[in-house]
């Protein structure tokens, strides 16, 4: 189990416990009314949370898409106003464990937690407690179990409805949800080197196959470099961020073959990507994927996208 907090003290809290793939606008609000407890009773907020997905102990084979790796979630949450992000790893002993021990040797043991705040309709351990059997449960233990509120800031929010969101390149919707731009992150290696040849050079990322990738298609992107990177004397720019246009896909005009690619050209940008880490932050869903019959035709295109780009950035 890692502790990040402002301390390493295991001070009284007020505990929630999730997956919190997304960390979005839902979960935003759960955290906050963590916070808000814990600031009334004078006790820390802690959040727990798996930095590896549950269904991939609990079923076969199962290959997880993820909004949010494990960093990425912690970050996340730590903006949450959390003073503790708890991550531990989700094993099949602690898939076994009844709700009563988790509650005893997890939350209360290693915790120190007084108040764990869940929602009405989970079900809770091994034995899948209802709330209101954990409320019992909670009393005998020590730890007052109180009910989340329900989330009626407009539409219904879930991880599943980002990721449908994003399968179909609908990122508008997906950031709205999420509460901030969608990202895909990845160190840049070898492609075909065929973008500067049309007057587009790209950088290729090698993205986590554990994260989501959107629909096949070219979106408007913001891109961070990493602070280690903006600092490289190699590199002839001043700032670490820029605009450019992402292509998620299989390169069909080129014919590269079947393998997906990931790849990024940066608009007034001059300088070598090899081996460095980019943070795309994905804003507008400009098309999808299609075949062009030349490669004049595609470069037109590249131009046409490049021109959207410009324009939507102008009137951002």
């Amino acid at each position: 189990m890692q502790v990040v907090g402002k301390d390493n003290t295991i001070r009284p809290c007020v505990a929630t416990i999730g997956t919190f793939d997304g960390v979005h606008r839902g979960h935003q609000f759960v955290v906050q009314q963590v916070v808000n407890q814990a600031r009334e009773r004078g006790l820390d907020a802690v959040v727990l949370t798996f930095p590896n997905h549950p269904l991939q102990v609990l079923r076969e084979n199962f290959q997880p898409q993820m909004l949010t790796l494990s960093d990425e979630k912690q970050k996340l949450l730590q903006q949450t106003g959390a003073d503790r992000v708890v991550l531990m790893d989700f094993t099949k002993e602690l898939a076994g464990m009844t709700a009563r021990d988790f509650m005893q040797t997890i939350l209360k043991e290693r915790l120190n937690a007084q108040v764990l705040l869940m929602g009405y309709d989970n079900h809770f351990g091994h034995d899948r407690l209802s709330f209101a059997d954990c409320q019992q449960c909670g009393r005998t233990l020590g730890i007052e179990v109180i009910g989340c509120e329900e989330y009626h800031i407009g539409e219904s929010i879930s991880s599943t409805t980002i990721r449908q969101a994003l399968l179909s390149g609908d990122v508008e919707t997906a950031n709205s949800l999420l509460g901030y731009p969608y990202s895909l992150q990845g160190e840049v290696v070898q492609g075909f080197q065929n973008g500067r040849k049309l007057g587009y050079p790209t950088a290729n990322l090698q993205v986590n196959p554990a994260k989501l990738i959107p629909e096949n298609g070219a979106y408007l992107v913001k891109c961070q470099l990493s602070a280690a990177n903006s600092q490289l004397s190699t590199f002839n720019f001043q700032l670490s961020t820029f605009f450019g246009m992402l292509n998620v896909g299989t390169r069909p005009t080129l014919h590269n073959g079947r393998q997906r690619s990931i790849e990024v050209h940066l608009f007034d940008f001059d300088g070598d990507l090899y081996g460095q880490t980019l943070t795309l932050e994905l804003l507008h869903h400009l098309r999808k994927e299609q075949e062009f019959d030349t490669l004049e035709a595609l470069q037109q295109q590249l131009s046409a996208d490049e021109a959207q780009c410009r324009t939507l950035l102008a009137h951002a």
